[in-house]
């Protein structure tokens, strides 16, 4: 029978054969990490190949993505999806095994990890998931929501901050089922790191309130496995910090930057299978190792053991188990979208003047009812953001049945959180800040859109209308960063009609996630039709029209939609035919067919002003190189909001100046 270290030399040899017939990738870390993922995965990993979706699985993050090497070769041994073609096809052209583990392009991947520290957030967020649903959903002898979640991560992910945010967190949360492996090589692209980081990480993760195993060989596979039982018996998040030797089993790169992230040669890679007693070719596993590794009918067992549990559950409570499979599913309940839009309707028919945070929380209070799968939470903001409803709950370490989590002041890692948790399913998440530190979690927000993740981001205060605090909280270029950004639906309301579509289109939509964009100031309601109401379902619409065509068109979003049909008022008493467009979503406007663009915007119609309280630039493409927008070209100032607002422009006389510019041209 193979031994573990023959085991685990599978892995080494994949990896640098594949990273050198690619001519690029990383060896090191997969090859250093070997010891550690056989005892893991061939001893403890609750996972079945064949299924890689079971909703009971264990979470495995690599959260340092660039060893993805280590990854495939795993999920290759064991029974997935990926062959061994996918694994010569490394780092290739619509490869199934890109550079970085890109989640649903390869079975068994579970998240995308290519920027260091979001991996082990991500794990965070699938550990905060599990927690959350057993509490939920688990009852006395039918524990139906059990699995772990494991995280591999480097030094490079210790060093980012937002690993600093989400550990803290899950140490204050007890998320004990998150179990992370510290590979602690000493060792980053630049050499050795004790000339940059001399932290005493133990200390750190003791600080954090997590159970900390130090010093752990991570080549001797005995002291791993009882690394690991100690990890599941704790009631704390466990670090188990593995000393390990980066490029292990390479004579001449061994624990040297060398083999961190180049190819080893093909002369080392000889010469590291000779020493590794690895007599096999390149992509070669012999029989006896690969039966070792197949995890695939110990999978079929452990998901139907789970299954026969399951059925024992839903007979004992049949409403329970409907209820998490619909959420697992990613469902909504049926008679969401009938009881939403009757909601819109009434807030039609209601009509009233007041800020977009406040509507936004007025229909949480009216969706999050109907949606016990929702998960909140705020950046230390919630009195601001207005994100907590009448049904919150905030989450405990020793409660977590809630639906509400303070996330303390951690933009960035609240963000990366709630893409843990999505990914894992059964719950829907949104979380808050301003607009402004909307650049704290940027990146977190990118990830969303490239793993198109039901993610919704509630971003309040949302231009100089901020007022008096001044430059440093007034977003200007954050709006038309987020619009640009592939795949995420940016929405600004005007009044509160739009903020309940926005709302119900975000949480309706599940291929990608939603930034809802809020004021701080009151807004007034505007009058609609039915048909209007129906229509700012696409983006955007005309809200104020003429006669036949008309030879001015305003487009405007949330808090200057008032000052465009103001300004539609005052010239449509001078005479001139305008219409007024409310874009909302400029991205959900741009995907509507050419027929219904035309309609509202139509190309006829050169003269066109924007008008919004953000960067001006983003705007030529609705209104051309001869239109007008009325926009952010500065940072703002502190001041009154309506000091600020004339200021820079927004004023119902300077619209009409340029109106007037356009008219005569």
């Amino acid at each position: 029978m193979p031994t573990r270290r023959e085991r685990a030399n599978a892995i080494r040899a994949l990896s640098m054969d594949a990273v050198q017939k690619a001519k690029s990738g990383h060896p090191g870390a997969p090859m250093g990490m070997a010891d550690i993922a056989e005892v893991l995965w061939c001893d403890h990993l609750q996972h079945n190949p064949a299924n890689p979706q079971w909703v009971n699985r264990d979470r495995f993050v690599l959260s340092n993505g660039h060893g993805s090497m280590l990854l495939y070769s795993l999920l290759h041994l064991t029974g997935y999806d990926v062959t061994l073609d996918d694994l010569k096809n490394f780092r290739q052209l619509h490869s199934r095994t890109p550079g970085h583990p890109e989640y649903g392009y390869t079975a068994g991947v579970e998240t995308t990890t290519g920027p260091l520290g979001q991996g082990i957030a991500n794990a965070v967020g699938f550990a905060l998931a599990e927690k959350v649903l057993a509490a939920q959903f688990n009852r006395e002898n039918h524990a139906i929501v059990d699995h772990y979640t494991y995280v591999f991560l480097g030094d490079g992910c210790m060093m980012e901050g937002i690993s600093h945010e989400v550990c803290s967190l899950a140490g204050t949360l007890g998320l004990n089922k998150l179990i992370a492996f510290y590979d602690d090589n000493g060792i980053s692209i630049d050499g050795n790191v004790q000339g940059w980081f001399g932290d005493d990480t133990p200390a750190r993760f003791t600080a954090y309130g997590w159970n900390v195993l130090p010093n752990i060989d991570g080549h001797d596979g005995e002291a791993i496995a009882k690394a690991i039982e100690a990890a599941k018996a704790s009631d704390k998040p466990t670090l188990i910090c593995c000393k390990t030797t980066i490029g292990f089993g390479s004579p001449n790169k061994a624990g040297k930057e060398s083999s961190h992230g180049a190819p080893l040669g093909d002369d080392e890679i000889a010469l590291t299978r000779k020493q590794l007693g690895w007599n096999h070719g390149p992509f070669e596993i012999p029989a006896d190792i690969a039966a070792e590794w197949d995890a695939t009918e110990a999978g079929a067992k452990a998901q139907a053991a789970w299954d026969a549990k399951f059925a024992a559950y839903a007979q004992a409570y049949p409403e329970l188990a409907a209820e998490y499979t619909r959420r697992m599913a990613g469902e909504l309940p049926a008679d969401f979208a009938a009881k939403a839009a009757q909601y819109i309707a009434d807030v039609a028919a209601k009509g009233e003047t007041i800020a977009s945070r406040k509507a936004s929380q007025n229909a949480l209070n009216a969706y999050g009812p109907l949606l016990p799968e929702l998960l909140g939470g705020s950046a230390d903001l919630a009195g601001s953001n207005l994100t907590l409803w009448k049904g919150c709950k905030g989450l405990t370490a020793d409660d977590a049945s809630g639906n509400y989590v303070f996330y303390g002041v951690r933009e960035f890692g609240m963000s990366a959180i709630m893409n843990g948790v999505a990914l894992h399913g059964g719950l829907i998440p949104y979380g808050a800040t301003f607009l402004m530190f909307m650049e704290y979690a940027r990146n977190a927000v990118r990830m969303s859109a490239l793993m198109k993740q039901r993610v919704l981001y509630v971003f309040t205060h949302d231009s100089i209308g901020l007022g008096e605090d001044g430059p440093t909280h007034q977003p200007v270029e954050q709006m038309a960063s987020l619009r640009t950004t592939p795949n995420l639906d940016t929405w600004r309301p005007c009044d509160a009609v739009e903020s309940a579509v926005a709302w119900k289109y975000a949480l309706e939509r599940k291929d990608g996630p939603s930034a809802l964009i809020f004021s701080r100031q009151n807004l007034d309601h505007q009058a609609r039709t039915e048909a209007q109401v129906a229509n700012i379902n696409r983006g955007g619409y005309v809200l104020k029209d003429c006669q036949g065509e008309p030879e001015l068109i305003l487009i405007s979003t949330g808090s200057e939609v008032g000052l465009a049909v103001k300004a539609y008022d005052a010239l449509t008493a001078q005479g001139r035919k305008v219409r007024v467009v409310s874009m909302p979503s400029t991205n959900v406007f741009d995907v509507q067919d050419a027929a219904y663009k035309q309609s509202v915007l139509p190309i006829e119609v050169g003269a066109r002003i924007a008008i919004e309280a953000a960067h001006a630039d983003f705007w030529y493409k609705y209104v051309g190189l001869d239109g007008r927008i009325i926009g952010m070209h500065s940072y703002g100032e502190s001041a009154p909001a309506e000091q600020l607002f004339a200021e820079f422009g927004f004023t119902l006389d300077n619209v009409l100046s340029c109106a007037a510019e356009l008219l005569e041209d």
